[in-house]
């Protein structure tokens, strides 16, 4: 296989221009060339007044060690595509495993289980997608929360209502078989090579459905609305799990569980906690979301040819002074800030958008990193705690009725309350109230973020614009706990497999399909 990289290309161009700077960079004429197979593209905009694609593209023809040595480009190679192979299968029990969580990491283990001869047992506390997303469209409207089918709790877990981003910095060779499956589901094909690649809520549902069906035609069985509610142990072995249905609570057989509930499952920590299972205290970050005008931002990011590029994001950190370092997360271009509360009485931040991209604003977490010494008391669950302590406090600044608190930068730079919006309208439903953020966030929280935002306006100038908005609280960024799990990736309890974001392994859609993954290895080895 030949690869060809650094291949420029305008905005607006098309392939038959890719297949000419191919073909000159291995010094060839177009027509020789055989389909070519886009494997990377990204945009280079260091000179905002030459913006461009740039292009990493493979190819097989005869001869290719030839036609490499002879190449008059500099960026062409001969690469041997090494595809993921699932172990074989040894798993001898008579008993199915049991899998907790319709996630990324869920989904995977069950679906790499069952195309390997072992289907599962699915159990998901929230709905199905459609009613999920009916019951999610009726709370940002300004009904009732569904404790049970939200933004955290449901089928596809919380990424389902994100960006559908598909980034990921580990570099494992089960990534390619987590894209190849979102493809064959109906995810773009874009998502193979962009260096950004996203899905979009809207057609991620779609995708989340077809592995669901793929599930049930490899024997899979799916229960919506059954939570886990208990661990059978003898000693300290796994026999069994109790499970609340819509019938009442049940027993069932176990002997290998994976426990994959997402990062906003606290009743499960709870029921483990009281189980004996051993977990620790994890590291997390909580802040705002900040939304800005989509169009002065891509304006900013790429100069005179933004319009002829997908809407631009942003990735910014700094550390600072005080010790504390600050960061943009989840980036949610043409997007909107959504209500992603899964308890009353509290009020969750996070950023959501269509594949188009084409909401007016663009919204991304402000956050800053949190870690035990924050935490109040010693108990393993204090990182639950301090969540809930300032989602209650959002909650009440917001006026108690699922309003979120919300802020003009200007304004929170110089503490003084909002009283209203500037040019940037909030997106988020079902609505804000205008405050200060200083009440439903810890101080160190708001003095790191007063100190982030000017220095991370000279990274990207705007950034701090006074009519930017703020919308709190964004606690979710990550698990507040990790369940303890060896080598083998069991708990010490043996027969429970932890999995995924949730479970403290994972931190994005592919990173937790790749857990899930694993893990389901670690399951069919038996």
């Amino acid at each position: 296989m030949i690869r060809i990289g650094n291949l420029p290309l305008p905005p607006g161009g098309d392939l038959e221009q890719l297949r000419k700077r191919a073909a000159r960079a291995l010094g060839v004429r177009p027509g020789e060339l055989g389909e070519l197979e886009i494997v990377r593209q990204s945009i280079d905009a260091r000179n905002k007044n030459e913006t461009h694609y740039v292009y990493t593209v493979e190819l097989s023809m005869p001869r290719e060690e030839r036609l490499v040595r002879s190449a008059p480009g500099r960026n062409v190679t001969l690469v041997e595509r090494k595809e993921y192979v699932f172990p074989k299968a040894l798993r001898r029990s008579s008993l199915p495993p049991v899998i907790v969580g319709m996630g990324p990491a869920g989904l995977f283990a069950a679906l790499f289980l069952a195309r390997n001869g072992i289907p599962s047992i699915v159990l998901e506390r929230g709905k199905d997608v459609d009613a999920r997303t009916a019951d999610v469209e009726k709370f940002w409207a300004g009904g009732a929360l569904d404790e049970s089918s939200n933004v955290q709790f449901g089928e596809g877990g919380a990424g389902t209502f994100s960006d559908g981003k598909l980034t990921t910095g580990t570099h494992d060779p089960r990534i390619g078989a987590v894209l190849d499956t979102l493809v064959e589901a109906g995810a773009p094909k874009d998502v193979k090579y962009s260096h950004k690649p996203h899905v979009g809520t809207d057609v991620l549902r779609g995708v989340v459905k077809t592995i669901r069906e793929e599930l049930l035609s490899l024997g899979c069985e799916v229960r919506f609305s059954h939570r886990l509610d208990g661990l059978m142990l003898q000693g300290e072995q796994l026999t069994g799990i109790r499970v609340a249905g819509p019938a009442g609570e049940y027993e069932m057989a176990c002997d290998a569980l994976i426990l994959a509930p997402g990062h906003s499952a606290r009743d499960t920590f709870r029921m483990l906690q009281n189980a004996g299972v051993p977990m620790e205290k994890k590291n997390f970050a909580i802040g705002v979301r900040i939304e800005h005008d989509q169009e002065t931002v891509s304006r900013q990011q790429y100069g005179p040819s933004f319009a002829l590029l997908p809407p631009s994001d942003y990735k910014l950190a700094c550390h600072l002074p005080n010790g504390r370092s600050a960061f943009t997360f989840c980036v949610c271009p043409g997007g909107q800030v959504v209500a992603a509360a899964s308890e009353h009485g509290g009020v969750v931040t996070n950023g959501m958008s269509l594949r188009a991209r084409d909401g007016k604003n663009i919204n991304g977490g402000l956050l800053v990193g949190v870690g035990p010494e924050d935490f109040p008391g010693t108990d393993v669950l204090s990182g639950v705690a301090f969540q809930e302590q300032w989602e209650r406090a959002a909650f009440r600044l917001g006026g108690e009725n699922d309003r979120a608190p919300a802020q003009r930068v200007e304004d929170f730079l110089v503490r003084r309350p909002s009283e209203g919006p500037g040019a940037i309208l909030p997106t988020y439903r079902p609505g804000v109230q205008w405050t200060q953020m200083d009440g439903c966030l810890p101080q160190a929280v708001t003095d790191t973020l007063r100190q982030a935002l000017p220095v991370l306006d000279r990274k990207l100038h705007g950034f701090a614009a006074p009519d930017g908005v703020l919308t709190g609280v964004e606690t979710r960024s990550s698990s507040p706990v990790r369940i303890v799990r060896g080598e083998d990736f069991q708990s010490p309890i043996r027969g429970l497999y932890p999995c995924g974001e949730g479970a403290g392994y994972a931190g994005g859609i592919v990173s937790a399909a790749v857990d899930g993954i694993r893990v389901a290895e670690a399951v069919a080895k038996g």
